[in-house]
């Protein structure tokens, strides 16, 4: 049976949604030439989603905590996302670090607006 503790994390849960997101974009983007040339502002939104899920989530976390695991959800989804599109030979791995922090900077700012849209418990 699966560790039930991680999922009870905002931040783990938002970050695997994140996750799948991004990796159903790059599965449907590798057949799809038109959803292709939409990955740099889809992906970056799903990074946002993902950042504003964990604020949205993180019921008693400060202003910093939930945009650091905002960030770390959407960076995260952003790395595997654009490291499984350029094994599958539609990105060239240079854009590894642009994809990555592009997510996480969405990440960042989708967890601020989740936090404050969600209420805040701690400052």
């Amino acid at each position: 049976m699966p560790d039930q503790a991680g999922m009870s994390n905002p931040m783990v849960k938002s970050a695997v949604i994140g996750t799948i997101l991004q990796l159903a974009m790059v599965v449907v983007g590798h057949y799809v030439p038109q959803v292709a040339s939409l990955f740099p502002v889809v992906g970056t939104g799903i990074g946002g989603l993902a950042g504003l899920l964990n604020g949205l989530w993180s019921k008693g976390a400060s202003m910093g905590a939930a945009a650091g695991g905002g960030a770390v959800a959407g960076g995260a989804g952003g790395f595997i996302g654009t490291l499984v599109s350029s094994l599958m030979g539609d990105v060239p791995m240079s854009t590894l670090a642009i994809g990555t922090g592009s997510t996480a900077v969405a990440g960042l700012v989708g967890g601020l607006l989740g936090k404050v849209l969600g209420g805040r418990s701690a400052s």
